[in-house]
């Protein structure tokens, strides 16, 4: 589950008070993984999620991302020098009150600096324990192999979803490979929700189209892990409830 509080990203949450009671109500439901990312804000979200959850239930696993710069909303620039994914690790470290990240994860390849070195960073955080587990964001199968190469990857997290399938190769290597996948944009620009297979679906299993395309995302593969963002409680309990509801092979094969 990723919280957001608005389309760029960037600054802090019109409403303070309703982003804790969303991050709280993800807990209640029983969502015990929570993926941010230092970039988001930037440092926004980490604080936020720090606010309203520390000292963290047993079992929560709180993911963070490094590997980005933002200079302004409109911007991502990548930028995966050792020394910068150094200084986001203290950083999400201090605001996330933690002495250690569960789930590391690199969150771009930055065509600057060479990946083995980026990787190799992180291999030196985790060695001296601030680390738990590494992870990969948005990297071709040849990219996740560079990285595997130097320590071990628990997780990819690219973009996917209904409509767009483009790294239909990287999860099935990460099916392969005993790997999650965390598909982010998991519902997409929202121009699937509207196709009529997805709303006729919809309809006759009384479910929303979101709640049919997180529930084919569960359906597709046994290491997926979507990732929905939101900054509504009702859209979090529809896409929490979105677990429980079971595509038959058919509907399945439908989409």
């Amino acid at each position: 589950m990723r919280v957001i509080d608005s389309e760029d990203i960037w600054g802090e949450p019109s409403d303070r008070g309703h982003a804790h009671k969303v991050l709280r109500r993800v807990v209640e439901l029983g969502v015990n993984f929570i993926d941010t990312a230092e970039s988001y804000g930037p440092h926004t979200d980490e604080t936020l999620i720090a606010e309203a959850l520390h000292p963290y239930p047993k079992g929560v696993v709180i993911a963070t991302k490094c590997g980005l710069a933002r200079p302004k909303p409109s911007r991502w620039d990548d930028d995966c020098r050792p020394e910068k994914l150094r200084k986001d690790l203290e950083g999400s470290l201090k605001r996330l009150k933690l002495e250690r990240i569960d789930l590391y994860q690199l969150h771009t390849v930055d065509r600057k600096v060479p990946l083995e070195v980026s990787v190799g960073t992180l291999a030196d955080m985790q060695r001296e324990g601030k680390v738990r587990h590494i992870g990969l964001s948005n990297v071709t199968v040849k990219q996740l192999e560079i990285g595997r190469q130097i320590v071990p990857i628990v997780s990819v997290q690219n973009r996917y979803s209904l409509a767009d399938r483009g790294s239909e190769d990287v999860l099935r290597h990460c099916e392969q490979h005993g790997i999650a996948f965390l598909p982010w944009y998991p519902l997409g620009d929202g121009s699937a929700l509207r196709l009529a297979k997805v709303k006729k679906l919809a309809e006759k299993l009384k479910a929303s189209p979101a709640q049919v395309a997180i529930a084919w995302l569960l359906k597709k593969s046994p290491v997926m892990l979507p990732i929905p963002g939101t900054n509504s409680l009702a859209h979090l309990e529809e896409n929490v409830t979105a677990a429980k509801l079971v595509l038959s092979d058919d509907d399945f094969r439908a989409l």
